[in-house]
């Protein structure tokens, strides 16, 4: 069974930097997609960032482009975001995803999820 564990989350103040960490093991797939997704408080899950394990292919939702880099060490088997210039509106649970047809940061291509990590952003 596909696991997924994030990790990294905190609280921090807006201007601030996180990189959240993700573990996967057990994907039946040597190269597949990975996502971060959000959800923040009352509002629908949103596709951060993706990218295709060992590719260089990389997308990015318009809110963060510039500011969160999706990154990706496949030897290890880790997913990491590092997140600069954090906003307010970024404070939502992180999760790291995979299983995805189609690589992008739509939210319901991916068939399995971590069980988030809770990032905070105090103005």
């Amino acid at each position: 069974q596909v696991q997924l564990v994030e990790s990294g989350g905190g609280s921090v103040q807006a201007g601030g930097s996180l990189r959240l960490s993700c573990e996967y093991s057990r994907y039946k797939y040597t190269r597949h997609c990975m996502g971060w997704i959000r959800q923040a408080p009352g509002k629908e899950r949103e596709g951060v960032a993706a990218v295709i394990t060992g590719g260089e292919t990389s997308f990015y939702a318009d809110s963060v482009k510039g500011r969160f880099t999706i990154l990706q060490d496949s030897a290890k088997e880790m997913l990491y975001l590092q997140m600069n210039s954090l906003k307010p509106e970024d404070t939502a649970v992180y999760y790291c995803a995979t299983g995805a047809d189609y690589c992008g940061t739509t939210p319901r291509y991916f068939a399995y999820w971590g069980q988030g990590t809770q990032v905070t952003v105090s103005s």
